[in-house]
């Protein structure tokens, strides 16, 4: 018996969605770093429009190096597709143990400072929508880990579901045909 044996799209799917996942755990480490160091919340920015692209990449490596260098449309958006949900799930796991263990309040309480912070500088319209803002933040503190967890899992999941879409459409490709 030979030890060879070809990993299918899904277990590709899973090798390069921990690599997206690692990367998307180091990225959100950022954002409580930001509200001390403002660069570096720029820097989370600039990573996280880094990740259509970062999907697009292991795409591609997908389609070159394991796919035979050609990919239909179908193949290329389930592949990114389950890259994202992969990456999701390794990341899922990194927020909960940073909201149940590690942040204690401290992310919330710091965008409630910013927003009051502006509040205080503006009137009218402006206004009215940083308190409705202040509402929703603090609709969206009163989750719990898990329901916080859950929550940006399945906006994680809808995110890539959409990504996927465009990076199918630049990754595919046909075999060429000779008339």
């Amino acid at each position: 018996m030979t030890a060879n044996k070809t990993l299918t799209l899904q277990e590709y799917a899973m090798r390069f969605g921990t690599l997206m996942g690692i990367f998307w755990i180091l990225k959100f480490i950022l954002i409580p770093l930001g509200f001390t160091i403002p660069l570096i919340q720029l820097l989370f920015i600039l990573l996280t429009l880094f990740v259509p692209i970062l999907g697009y990449l292991y795409a591609r490596r997908f389609r070159n190096r394991y796919n035979g260098g050609t990919i239909t449309f179908g193949r290329a958006y389930i592949f990114t597709f389950f890259l994202y949900i992969f990456a999701s799930i390794l990341t899922a796991a990194a927020h909960y143990i940073y909201f149940r263990f590690i942040d204690q309040g401290f992310l919330f309480d710091s965008y409630r400072k910013q927003i009051e912070e502006v509040r205080q500088s503006v009137q009218g319209d402006m206004a009215a929508i940083l308190d409705q803002s202040m509402e929703t933040l603090n609709l969206i503190a009163s989750f719990t880990p898990s329901e916080m967890t859950l929550n940006l899992l399945s906006n994680n999941i809808f995110y890539g579901m959409l990504l996927a879409l465009p990076t199918a459409l630049l990754v595919m490709k046909r075999k060429k045909t000779n008339i």
